[in-house]
């Protein structure tokens, strides 16, 4: 990972937070950055981990990701900064009571002048009460989905012909 040679721009309490909840960076994600207060949902830990990506705060990253949580903090500093651009929660999902949630998200960054999405499917945990990240479930956009149900190869063939599917358009 590249080094920041110069630190990035913190938000002051009344901006936008980054993570775009539209709420204040006071209201938001600056309580949890600074050890005032723990995440409420994984959703709030992971809004919380994109503004410390935005920040610069290398520490809440590292100590919020259960690989690393336990071991000693080494003063790393991860590049990032104005890199990214903006955060979209696609869904947030709480399983085994309470204790385990994935949260389904598009974190954007730029690239020489463009706009990428880094899109990930993260599992949290949450050990004595906090929100942990754990890992990422899946890189990459969500599987699509078809709306409607596959068409059976005995089924009428839905080009309106008559025939059987497999008489007809499956055989092309």
């Amino acid at each position: 990972m590249e080094s920041l040679s110069a630190s990035p721009k913190v938000p002051l309490a009344t901006d936008p937070c980054p993570c775009g909840s539209g709420k204040t960076f006071g209201e938001c994600c600056q309580p949890v950055l600074a050890d005032m207060s723990a995440a409420s949902s994984a959703e709030a830990l992971m809004r919380a981990r994109f503004t410390a990506h935005v920040v610069g705060n290398s520490e809440f990253l590292h100590k919020s990701y259960l690989p690393d949580s336990k071991k000693p903090y080494t003063g790393e500093i991860l590049a990032g900064g104005d890199r990214w651009t903006r955060l979209v929660i696609n869904s947030h999902e709480v399983f085994r009571d309470g204790q385990m949630a994935t949260v389904d998200f598009t974190a954007f960054y730029k690239e020489q002048g463009v706009e990428v999405p880094h899109d990930e499917k993260a599992e949290f945990l949450r050990q004595d009460g906090t929100w942990i990240y754990n890992r990422a479930m899946r890189l990459g956009p969500a599987p699509v989905k078809h709306s409607s149900p596959k068409v059976g190869r005995n089924d009428p063939c839905p080009c309106g012909s008559g025939k059987k599917y497999k008489h007809c358009c499956s055989v092309k």
